[in-house]
C-alpha cells in the first residue's frame, strides 16, 4: 500500500476522528503532507513485521501548542535534522518512520516526513489515538526507554534529552518548548521493527484511512450542540475543562448527552450513565463537513454525530488505565475502574463497531524489551551528510 494524494484527505479525516477532539487539527498538516507527496512521491506504508527485527524505527511528531503549530508548520529540513542526529545517537540507519501519535495533526506529519526522507511509513503508531502527554503511549506501557529523544526546530536548534524516564521526558520537553517558541519536532521512544511489531499499535494508519472513507461506527447520537461551558479545573496539570451538552434531533429527539473534555473529549454521559469514557475515543463529527471537531472549536448550534471507538487493548489494562484512564484526567471512579480488577479479553467498547458512513450528509543503543528541504532518494542515506 502507498499513501498518495488520492488517499491523503481520507487519511487526515480519519486522524481527526482518532484525535478524540485533541492532537491538533489534522487539516493544518494535510496540505504539508500533500506538498511533500507531490514533490517526493507517494509513501510506502508497511507492516513492521515486514522489516528485519533489528531495523531502526524513528517515531516522529510535533510537540507543543497546536495553535502555534497551526501558524508555524515548520520547514523542509526538520525531518533530515531529526534523522541525522537520531542516526548519530544509535549508530545505525533509520529504516522506517512511525507516527508517535496517529490522532490529530501528527498523522499527516509522519506522512510528510517519510516522503521527505524517502523512507517507508510503518502501519503503526505509539498511541492509537491522541493523548496530551508524550509518555501516554503504549511503548511506555511496554517498558521501552523514551531516550535518547531529539527535539529540533526549523532554525536548526537541536536538543537531546537522555537518561530520563517518560514522565521526566515530558517535563524536560515542555520546559524546552519555551525556548523553541512553543513548538518543536520530536523523535522519541526509539525502537526496532521487532519491538514495533510486539508493542506498538499496529494497523493504525489503515484504520485512520478506513475511518476517513466512511468505514466507521454508527453514531451514538445525532443532534446539535445546545450549550458549551468552559471552566477551570483543580487538576494538578491545570488543564481547563469543557462541558458540551448535545440535544438529539430526528430519531434521537428528546435525548440529552453531556460530553466532558480536557485537551480531548474524555467522557460522554446520558442520564448519569457513561456511554463512553477515556481511553475510549470520543469524537464529535460535523454533520455538514464530515470532519471531527476539535474541543476548542465546539460552538453552540453545531450539528454533530457523537461517535465512539475502542482504543488499543493495552489502554484497558490496569497499567494503561493508570496512565491514561479517567483518573489521569481528573475523573476518578467514572466508567472504567482505575485500575480494574479484571479486563474484558477483547477490551470491547461500549458500542460495537458497525459499518456506517461518516459523511457530511449521512447519519450514520536500543534497550531490550522491558528495559526501564530536499527529498532523500535512497533509504539509509543521511541527508546533508552531518548533524545539525
Amino acid at each position: 500500500m502507498h499513501m498518495d494524494a488520492g488517499a491523503l484527505a481520507d487519511f487526515a479525516r480519519g486522524c481527526a476522528v482518532l484525535g478524540s477532539g485533541g492532537g491538533g487539527p489534522a487539516d493544518v498538516t494535510l496540505p504539508v503532507a500533500g506538498q511533500a507527496i507531490e514533490e517526493c512521491g507517494p509513501v510506502p506504508v508497511v507492516d513492521p513485521s515486514g522489516l528485519p527485527d533489528d531495523a531502526l524505527v524513528m517515531p516522529v511528531g510535533l510537540v507543543g501548542s497546536p495553535a502555534v503549530a497551526a501558524e508555524r508548520i515548520g520547514g523542509r529540513d526538520e525531518p533530515a535534522r531529526l534523522r541525522a542526529r537520531f542516526e548519530d545517537l544509535h549508530g545505525a540507519p533509520v529504516a522506517a518512520v512511525m507516527s508517535s501519535e496517529i490522532g490529530g495533526l501528527n498523522g499527516c506529519v509522519a506522512v510528510a516526513w517519510a516522503a521527505r526522507l524517502g523512507l517507508p511509513l510503518l502501519d503503526a503508531d505509539s498511541m492509537g489515538r491522541a493523548f496530551p502527554r508524550m509518555d501516554q503511549n503504549v511503548l511506555e506501557l511496554a517498558g521501552l526507554r523514551p531516550c535518547p529523544a531529539v527535539l529540533v526546530d526549523e532554525h536548526g536548534h537541536t536538543v537531546v534529552v537522555d537518561g530520563v524516564d517518560g514522565a521526566h521526558l515530558e517535563r524536560f520537553a515542555r520546559a524546552t518548548l519555551d525556548a523553541f517558541g512553543g513548538r518543536a519536532a520530536s523523535a522519541d521512544y526509539p525502537l526496532t521493527a521487532g519491538q514495533a511489531t510486539r508493542h506498538a499499535v499496529t494497523g493504525s494508519v489503515t484504520r485512520a484511512l478506513a475511518l476517513g472513507r466512511g468505514e466507521g461506527p454508527e453514531p451514538l447520537l445525532t443532534g446539535k450542540v445546545s450549550s458549551v461551558r468552559r471552566y477551570a479545573t483543580r487538576d494538578a496539570d491545570g488543564d481547563d475543562a469543557t462541558a458540551v451538552l448535545l440535544e438529539g434531533a430526528g430519531p434521537d429527539a428528546g435525548r440529552l448527552v453531556l460530553v466532558e473534555a480536557r485537551s480531548e473529549f474524555v467522557a460522554a454521559l446520558e442520564e448519569g450513565t457513561a456511554l463512553a469514557v477515556v481511553p475510549d475515543v470520543i469524537a464529535l463529527v460535523d454533520v455538514r463537513t464530515g470532519w471531527a471537531v476539535p474541543v476548542e472549536e465546539v460552538r453552540y448550534g453545531l450539528r454533530v454525530h457523537l461517535v465512539t471507538l475502542p482504543s488499543a487493548p493495552a489502554w484497558y489494562t490496569p497499567e494503561g488505565l493508570r496512565l491514561a484512564g479517567p483518573s489521569a484526567f481528573g475523573l476518578p471512579g467514572l466508567g472504567h475502574a482505575d485500575p480494574p480488577g479484571t479486563v474484558p479479553a477483547d477490551a470491547a467498547p461500549r458500542v460495537a463497531e458497525r459499518s456506517a458512513p461518516l459523511v457530511a450528509d449521512g447519519r450514520p543503543g536500543l534497550a531490550p524489551d522491558g528495559a526501564t528541504g530536499a527529498c532523500s532518494t535512497a533509504p539509509g542515506h543521511r541527508p546533508g551528510g552531518g548533524t545539525p
